[in-house]
């Protein structure tokens, strides 16, 4: 019985992400900044939410770019696209988007999400 609570509590807590005034819970599809809800396109959902999934770990661009967009040959015009989402992610969930404390750029390579704060 004990396994069986423990493999429910633990499959529980990897539908939710936290890192200081970050929430997400992806059962829900719900993000919050300081309590307060943050409305994100569909993309923007889906790279915070690939990125949260990843936490602490750096993701490439190719990587986003082939999960996002299906795109795994061309990335012309799509690696803008890239950086134009997570300009406008940033936008919503950071405190300051000119210096972010969650999205990590990790340069020539791809973004890393904060993991704890």
């Amino acid at each position: 019985m004990r396994a069986v609570l423990r493999r429910h509590i633990a499959g529980r807590e990897e539908e939710v992400f936290k890192c200081g005034e970050l929430f997400v819970d992806f059962s829900k599809r719900l993000v919050e900044v300081k309590g307060a809800p943050v409305h994100l396109t569909p993309n923007e959902y889906d790279i915070l939410k690939m990125l949260a999934q990843n936490a602490g770990k750096v993701v490439t661009r190719q990587q986003i770019m082939k999960e996002i967009w299906q795109k795994d040959d061309q990335f012309e015009g799509i690696d803008h696209l890239l950086r134009v989402t997570i300009s406008n992610l940033r936008y919503k969930i950071e405190p300051f988007p000119e210096r972010p404390a969650y999205v990590l750029t990790e340069p020539g390579i791809g973004y890393r999400l904060r993991s704890e704060f």
